[in-house]
């Protein structure tokens, strides 16, 4: 993605089901289990650079031992921070307790940060927070060990005012209004309750507060906390939460708009944001790695038992497509292809734009996560170029000369790597005429490979804000004298804000958003903004599920290759001397390519949950109104 865009967190989460012992001797150390969860947080690294934290939890220690430890970083190299942490202070303790190192008891009784039950986390600040405060894992302790909650979490919700009224009319006093804050003193609190009745419970049964405690752990109905906890939730989510004696869940919002995988075998329960960080650390199939369905709760009992159990009542599936297009690793088997498809469907637009010229057109790509769309881009422009070879030699075939046939044979599609993104330059003059210098040379391009005669398509994963192509990469391009420039989407138009967890709060940072008002003054159709406001503002005091999202109204008098051609006026200076000529993704081909994916409200308009109407309408009220707020 050209405009880089902060997003996705993730997750990881692993439970060791034997002994310590048993990976000491078939792994050949009781460190297994940290191990694991660095691959696991270090190839989710794409999910988050902004912050990283890791806990655990020991099993039966004896009262007055850490069974709990937690390491946070906002370092510039979180992940690598973390661990480095970890082993140092492990490094110290068998430096000067040379008796622990072969001693799995041990080192359990003595080491922090072993343990058989992990947490980690990696982070984008969405809000632009970046203090250690706000990097997850969060801990809510307590003396009752399983009143001890640890949660880290991929999510944003919509309605946290709501959630934090709601704490303040169950007698809480919270200590801020963020979700994670809200959300785990929410389920803290229904946990508080489970625990008192338990204890209750077995005190009636004659057992005293020692006797108790195993009975209370191995009864607490985990489901029955969390569906108590999330009545209200309102936005995607997919959390993880430890419990201190060693329960732990796995949460997923009941659109499934964020993705959670897990694999469980005799050995270990694992579950990260993506699927193939799990094939890739644990060696396992495609096949083998299930999805948690939305709306459901994997739960993983302190004895070891694993069911998946349905906390809400999953709704329409509307799984963030932008995982496709753009977030998740490219590795996953499906999201490969699907990413491949979105490069061959939108060909035919792009041989409308060069006028099926594909003997002066160079096909290239914004490094890097478009390459494989890339891929799918030419592999579809090479069946049309054999297609057309095809047609010729059956025309021709009875006058055709082996000279002619040799010459026809030989034209191939064109392809360059062209744009090269200099990774070490860093915008860091924030004096908007030098910072816009510096914009300019985020990319550099590759000389002598381009004709003033040809086309130059290039692909991109999608367009958000538009800056980086306007810029660098059109200034950069328009350096090679083509004859026109291309520049392919292979999403759809970006129309409307995020509220679930990408950075894509302010319509007007939307370029498409820019475009459609700028049609609207064209055609003397900008009394249709004011219109949107009043009806907006009307809706101020309704229930969430009662918002209309009216902003839909600012693009409904266009067609959306209309909007296109007004992006690519946007995008493009008089000092661009090729033709430049913007495509993007139809949203039908989205779904074609990406059919298990189909959240598309950044898109469309079409939000999955009522909240997202109100986020989308508040967020045109602050651009109608001069605010430089966020909508949620």
């Amino acid at each position: 993605m050209s405009d880089a865009i902060k997003h996705e967190c993730g997750i990881a989460l692993l439970r060791l089901k034997k002994p310590l012992e048993f990976y000491k001797e078939k792994y050949g150390t009781a460190f297994y289990g940290i191990k694991k969860m660095y691959l696991l947080m270090e190839k989710q690294h794409n999910r988050g650079q902004d912050g990283a934290g890791f806990a655990s939890i020991k099993l039966d220690v004896e009262p007055g031992e850490r069974y709990i430890s937690r390491v946070r970083s906002n370092d510039a190299q979180p992940i690598q921070d973390v661990f480095k942490q970890i082993n140092d202070r492990i490094n110290e303790e068998l430096a000067a307790n040379p008796e622990y190192a072969d001693n799995v008891a041990l080192q359990k009784k003595h080491i922090p940060y072993i343990g058989e039950l992990f947490l980690g986390h990696v982070r984008y600040g969405t809000f632009g927070k970046n203090s250690i405060e706000s990097v997850h894992p969060f801990l809510r302790q307590n003396n009752w060990m399983h009143r001890n909650l640890i949660l880290a979490g991929n999510f944003n919700m919509t309605n946290v005012t709501e959630l934090f009224q709601s704490l303040i009319e169950l007698g809480q006093h919270p200590k801020e209004m963020a979700d994670t804050v809200t959300i785990m003193e929410k389920i803290g609190h229904f946990l508080d309750n489970a625990v008192t009745d338990l204890y209750q419970e077995c005190k009636n049964n004659g057992l005293n507060k020692r006797e108790a405690s195993p009975v209370i752990a191995e009864k607490l109905d985990i489901a029955r906390i969390l569906k108590r906890a999330s009545k209200n939730l309102d936005g995607g989510y997919a959390m993880a939460g430890l419990l201190g004696h060693g329960d732990a869940f796995v949460f997923r919002d009941p659109a499934g708009i964020r993705p959670t995988y897990f694999y469980e075998d005799d050995e270990i329960v694992v579950v990260a944001s993506e699927r193939p960080v799990i094939q890739t650390v644990f060696n396992v199939p495609f096949e083998k790695v299930q999805e948690l369905q939305p709306g459901n709760a994997l739960i993983i009992k302190k004895n070891g038992t694993v069911t998946e159990e349905e906390i809400l009542p999953p709704t329409v599936k509307k799984a963030c497509s932008f995982e496709r297009i753009y977030f998740s690793r490219g590795s996953d088997a499906e999201i490969y292809q699907e990413r491949k498809n979105l490069g061959k469907l939108i060909l035919p637009a792009v041989l409308d734009a060069i006028d099926d010229d594909t003997d002066n057109t160079v096909f290239s790509y914004i490094p890097n996560t478009a390459e494989t769309s890339f891929y799918g881009m030419v592999e579809a422009a090479q069946d049309f170029l054999n297609q057309r070879k095809n047609n010729y030699i059956l025309e021709n075939r009875k006058k055709l000369t082996r000279e002619k046939l040799e010459e026809i044979l030989a034209v191939k599609i064109r392809t360059e790597k062209v744009a090269i993104k200099d990774a070490k330059l860093r915008t860091f003059i924030t004096e908007d005429s030098s910072r816009d210098d510096l914009v300019a040379h985020v990319y550099d391009v590759t000389y002598g490979v381009i004709k003033p005669t040809d086309n130059l398509v290039i692909i991109d994963d999608s367009i958000v804000r538009g800056t980086t192509l306007k810029m660098s990469i059109i200034k950069m391009m328009d350096r090679l004298k083509p004859k026109s420039i291309v520049i392919v989407s292979s999403a759809p138009q970006i129309r409307y804000p995020d509220c679930y967890g990408i950075d894509m709060a302010k319509l007007e940072g939307l370029v498409a958003f820019r475009a459609a008002l700028e049609l609207l003054k064209d055609r003397n159709l900008y009394h249709i903004v004011d219109e949107v406001y009043v009806k907006c503002k009307k809706q101020e005091d309704l229930h969430d599920n009662d918002v209309v999202n009216f902003v839909t109204e600012i693009y409904a008098p266009f067609q959306p290759q209309e909007v296109s051609n007004k992006i690519a006026e946007l995008l493009s200076s008089p000092e661009i001397n090729a033709e430049v000529k913007i495509i993007f993704q139809t949203v039908e081909n989205l779904h074609i390519a990406c059919p298990k994916n189909l959240g598309d409200w950044y898109f469309t308009g079409d939000y999955p949950t009522p909240g997202g109407n109100r986020v989308v309408n508040k967020a045109f009220m602050n651009f109608y109104e001069g605010k430089d707020a966020r909508a949620y």
